[in-house]
């Protein structure tokens, strides 16, 4: 096969291996939902154990692009896109490893009915989820402002943070005695926020990959 034929195909194959990654994050994060709202900790287990499968696909798409780097010697352009893909993975780790501390929160609550209604927290993982779909879309479609509107949309999930915590400090306030399983549901918002922060990272990389530029910062 000529070099620059292989050099193709092992591109194409970060790429792929790249979406499913994203794939099975944005499944991930869907049953955190399903297990929160539907008190399901059968689902919380298996995001707890699947994230092993992330952690294992973020090593191998690690190999492949150092292997890349350093057998195929990457024009500028390549190079660029390869270390992009390097970081987004990091990213896509970081967010499984929040869903499955997500999982294990929810496996806590155990029988007991929660404190109080879900509301602002489901939405916010909605809005995370959809980030993670779009910081891929854009690494694939080459598409620069649909990665710099992520940061605008990681400003909703940080106003339903906000809004979260201050709900849950005047519902403390009011019933000290929950405050432990208060403190589980912020704990449960901040990680969703986190993910948030780490696509807006994705979108960063992405645009990296594509200009050889960072981002400037507002």
């Amino acid at each position: 096969m000529p070099i620059r034929a292989r050099y193709e195909k092992e591109l194409k194959d970060v790429f792929d291996n790249l979406v499913l990654m994203c794939r099975h994050i944005e499944t991930a994060i869907e049953k955190c939902v399903q297990a929160l709202t539907s008190r399901d900790f059968a689902i919380a287990r298996e995001v707890y154990e699947e994230e092993q499968l992330i952690d294992t696909m973020e090593r191998e798409i690690e190999q492949s692009c150092l292997r890349i780097l350093l057998m195929e010697h990457p024009v500028a352009n390549d190079f660029h896109e390869i270390t992009a893909a390097l970081k987004m993975i990091t990213d896509l780790e970081r967010i499984g490893d929040q869903t499955r501390d997500i999982a294990e929160i929810t496996m806590q609550f155990g029988g007991k009915e929660y404190i109080k209604k879900l509301e602002h927290i489901p939405e916010m993982a909605v809005i995370v989820t959809q980030m993670v779909k779009d910081g891929v879309h854009a690494y694939i479609n080459r598409d620069i402002a649909l990665a710099r509107s992520l940061d605008k949309t990681d400003d909703k999930v940080d106003n339903l943070f906000n809004v979260v915590t201050n709900g849950l400090i005047e519902f403390v306030r009011e019933n000290p005695d929950n405050a432990e399983e208060a403190i589980m549901f912020m704990m449960i918002a901040k990680y969703f926020e986190r993910i948030g922060d780490h696509a807006v990272n994705i979108g960063e990389w992405v645009e990296y990959g594509i200009t050889g530029k960072h981002p400037p910062k507002e």
